[in-house]
């Protein structure tokens, strides 16, 4: 990177980053991995150069070609809002010119007006706000010191909380969170650098239990999620994109041939044999369908998502959910079809016969065996339900808003927390706090998320 004071490239640490950094203020990376931190303020075209300034006010420039992808990318695609950007722009304030460079589906998430009118619109109530920054407020205190959260599978709580804090807007530059959301990247990141595979898990090797691919599919649903949002961002994150991209890839390679993804293999954590595991898919649909929200063309994702689908249909039963079509299976239709229905929907990107007869199935057994608190309060379920029936909308999405919502905030405690409730399905509780927490919030930010 030719740059004219050479004591300004040194290695540098984004957990030393300030909130109230300047919004246009970021982290620049050369193609030999150097790093330093500059506010871009001009282009040169004449000798294709930035014109960029140090936070001690030393202004230089840096060789347009010299720059990695994404930082080329990055000034390309921000100068001109730059140059119309007013000077005193708030840090973490995201402009309507940048929403619109996102999916639609994720503009409504990133004021406090918007979020109150998609709630009011899909039925709830302005209280669901409030318990959600109460949450974010818990989790931004109970963060682990190295940057995760939790205290076992931590690449799965890391990614679930870190699925909160962005599914209420929040990204790198808010200046409340901004500081906690870098660190939990940061981990997940240097999480994926230990193996060759990008796997968000310690537990990503063969020969082993199969929490690794669970683990794996929730955070890179996270990276993917923090990667598409990260063109509102001016403080980067080193490293994101290529985390993201390689862990992708792995979901890709290790699809099996029915479409689904399984555990047992003998040299990493996935098996991409001829088995299948609904519950297990149902956290990759997800990660897919972030995946194809950022725009980039990766190869086999579509064929992947084509599979998915193709899979989710295989395990449709007569009665119109997914899953096994026995009450005394361990992973039946009763708890699986709410992951099947939101993935379906998601990846085929409008409702079909097969979602259909699945938010039919739901909707159903809902009003057989209402959702409560002290009986039959299966988080895991409720959170597969929920996406489902808002995507969907209409009364099978209010009537379920309506039950629900008022019980997870009745449960929230004054700290922020949510006090477990009583499962009738050991698999379907979330004994854990962080996990019960994060499905709590996960479910109330639906309305926008």
């Amino acid at each position: 990177m030719t740059m004219k004071r050479a004591r300004a490239i040194a290695a540098f640490s984004l957990l030393l980053f300030s909130s109230a950094a300047v919004a246009e203020m970021r982290v620049w990376t050369n193609t030999s991995g150097q790093l330093i931190e500059a506010e871009l303020i001009g282009v040169n075209a004449a000798n294709r150069s930035l014109n960029v300034r140090l936070k001690n006010g030393a202004e230089f420039e840096i060789a347009i070609d010299t720059l990695s992808p994404p930082d080329k990318a990055y000034a390309k695609e921000h100068w001109q809002a730059l140059q119309n950007a007013p000077a005193s722009a708030a840090p973490g304030r995201v402009s309507e010119a940048s929403l619109k460079t996102l999916p639609e589906s994720f503009r409504s998430r990133f004021t406090p007006a918007a979020r109150l009118e998609a709630i009011r619109r899909g039925g709830g109530t302005p209280e669901i706000e409030a318990a959600v920054a109460a949450s974010l407020n818990l989790f931004k205190t109970s963060q682990n010191p190295e940057g995760s959260w939790g205290r076992a599978n931590k690449g799965a709580m890391t990614g679930f909380v870190l699925q909160c804090f962005l599914g209420h807007g929040e990204t790198p530059d808010s200046p409340e969170y901004g500081d906690a959301i870098v660190k939990g990247l940061l981990y997940l990141i240097e999480l994926g650098r230990k193996n060759p595979h990008g796997i968000f898990s310690e537990r990503w090797v063969g020969n082993g239990g199969g929490a690794g691919t669970y683990e794996h599919a929730i955070a890179t649903t996270a990276v993917c999620e923090a990667y598409l949002l990260a063109r509102l961002n001016s403080r980067s994150l080193p490293g994101l994109r290529e985390s993201f991209e390689t862990a992708i890839k792995t979901i890709i390679s290790q699809q099996t041939s029915k479409g689904s993804w399984t555990y047992g293999g003998e040299t990493i954590v996935y098996n991409p044999g001829s088995g299948s595991d609904l519950s297990l898919a149902n956290w990759h649909f997800q990660a897919l369908n972030v995946a194809r929200a950022t725009g980039l063309k990766i190869d086999g994702l579509e064929s992947c998502i084509k599979k998915a689908l193709s899979y989710i249909d295989s395990v449709q039963t007569k009665d119109g959910g997914f899953g096994g079509a026995s009450r005394e299976s361990h992973y039946n239709q009763w708890s699986l079809s709410g992951g099947a229905t939101a993935g379906h929907l998601m990846l085929a990107g409008k409702s079909s016969p097969a979602a259909k007869k699945g938010v039919k199935f739901i909707s159903g057994f809902l009003q057989a065996e209402p959702p409560e608190w002290e009986k039959n309060c299966n988080l895991y379920c409720w959170h597969g339900y929920s996406n489902a029936l808002f995507l969907n909308g209409g009364a099978e999405w209010t009537t379920f808003a309506t039950q629900v919502m008022p019980q997870i905030l009745a449960a929230q405690q004054p700290d922020g927390s949510f006090k477990r409730g009583r499962p009738n399905w050991p698999a379907g509780d979330a004994a854990d706090a962080t996990y019960r927490q994060a499905l709590c919030t996960l479910i109330l930010e639906t309305f926008y998320r």
